[in-house]
């Protein structure tokens, strides 16, 4: 004679399926995530109540431009953190923006003259190399779009009139990750 399990061990059987453990992780990291959101925008109040008092100093451009680079480049991250909970993925043309802005900053810091010329050559190679990374992104998403496009063209030359009707009258469903999975 078989017993039904007991709903006590039903319970910790669904604990241990892969789709609650990985919804369970799944929570845990988006609340990573904001408790991250929250301490970067606390700095963020902090740096931009420190800079606005160093106005009152005598001005020191270099300092100023370093502060107002530095402000910038946690808002990236933030809108980076924002983007990673609107669509669980990490935005590649946020990160390349960020690693720009500081990369700049750390160079506005120093001085350029101030510089060694192997140093100088090395950020110049970055910068050149995350530019690239930008313009291959703007790229890939022009030749997306024309991908697309053609095959809406296509689907629409096979369509009936009146399929065509029915589905234009329906909204493009698709996310930003379906379109572009980068």
């Amino acid at each position: 004679m078989m017993r039904a399990p007991s709903s006590h061990h039903r319970f910790w059987k669904s604990w241990f399926q892969r789709e609650t453990i990985v919804h369970n992780l799944e929570v845990f990291q988006n609340f990573i995530v904001v408790s991250l959101c929250i301490g970067l925008f606390c700095v963020m109040l902090i740096r931009l109540g420190e800079m606005f008092l160093s106005l009152l100093k005598p001005i020191n451009f270099q300092s100023i431009t370093a502060d107002i680079l530095f402000v910038l480049i946690l808002v990236e991250i933030f809108r980076l953190l924002i983007i990673y909970l609107k669509e669980q993925r990490i935005s590649i043309g946020a990160a390349v923006e960020v690693s720009l802005v500081s990369t700049l900053r750390e160079v506005i810091l120093q001085g350029v003259l101030e510089i060694p010329l192997y140093q100088l050559l090395g950020v110049c190679a970055l910068l050149i190399t995350l530019g690239g990374l930008l313009f291959l992104r703007v790229w890939m998403f022009q030749r997306f779009d024309m991908i697309t496009q053609r095959r809406h063209q296509e689907l629409a030359s096979d369509m009936p009139s009146g399929a065509l009707r029915d589905r234009s009258s329906q909204p493009n469903r698709l996310s930003s990750v379906e379109q572009y999975p980068f």
